[in-house]
């Protein structure tokens, strides 16, 4: 069983981009970045609580900070779909989750536990996607039917993959609904929410910094 974050190496230019501008391309790595680091300490909480292997399902060359106690897979796909398909076919049952939300990084035990018991699960993002999915052995099977032609970045994007699961008869158990990090307004709230942790310290540093930016274009 294992339970694995996908991301994309956080380089400028290729990271966030939704966030630019106002943000640079280099700042919006470094909220990347931080992001990362968050959910790589909160799946590795999880993983000494099940047991579970840990995994980096990674786009992009390894850094030197991402943590020895990680498995380094390299994504394989074009779109999001295939890379989910193909990450779960080559790890086995488990549980994925994106990059952006340490927050809820705990209920993956919850995931964890119910993959060993036959049921799937997928926690729905506020935007319209899903943050996570974790599928037992029967539905790793099924990969193939349960990711191709699920549409990806859209607003029924959460909702299309848990049909999709029901359609095959699939046992799912709902975990709870995130809000991920795409947009400025995304940035704001990480940045006013309180949390610990080095996403929202760098968000609140970022959105700081933009100010003092639009400040000095201002003056000019």
């Amino acid at each position: 069983m294992h339970v694995t974050v996908i991301a994309k190496a956080p380089v400028a230019g290729q990271v966030k981009t939704r966030l630019c501008p106002p943000c640079t391309a280099e700042q919006a790595a470094r909220v990347a970045g931080a992001a990362l680091f968050d959910s790589l300490l909160a799946v590795e909480a999880v993983a000494d609580l099940t047991g579970a292997r840990r995994v980096l399902l990674l786009d992009g060359e390894p850094q030197s900070w991402m943590p020895a106690t990680f498995d380094v897979v390299a994504q394989r796909g074009d779109g999001l779909e295939e890379r989910l398909r193909n990450g779960f076919q080559d790890l086995g049952p488990g549980v994925i989750v994106g990059m952006e939300t340490p927050h809820v990084g705990a209920a993956l035990a919850d995931a964890i536990a119910a993959a060993h018991r036959g049921v799937d699960t997928i926690g729905l993002a506020t935007d319209g996607g899903y943050w996570m999915i974790g599928l037992c052995a029967a539905s790793v099977d099924l990969a193939h039917d349960l990711f191709d032609g699920v549409p990806m970045s859209v607003s029924h994007t959460g909702l299309s993959q848990l049909r999709r699961l029901h359609l095959h008869g699939r046992r799912v158990r709902l975990l709870p609904t995130a809000r991920d990090l795409d947009t400025h307004a995304d940035l704001v709230a990480v940045a006013e929410s309180g949390r610990s942790g080095r996403l929202a310290a760098v968000a609140a540093a970022v959105l700081a910094e933009a100010r003092v930016a639009e400040a000095r274009v201002t003056a000019l």
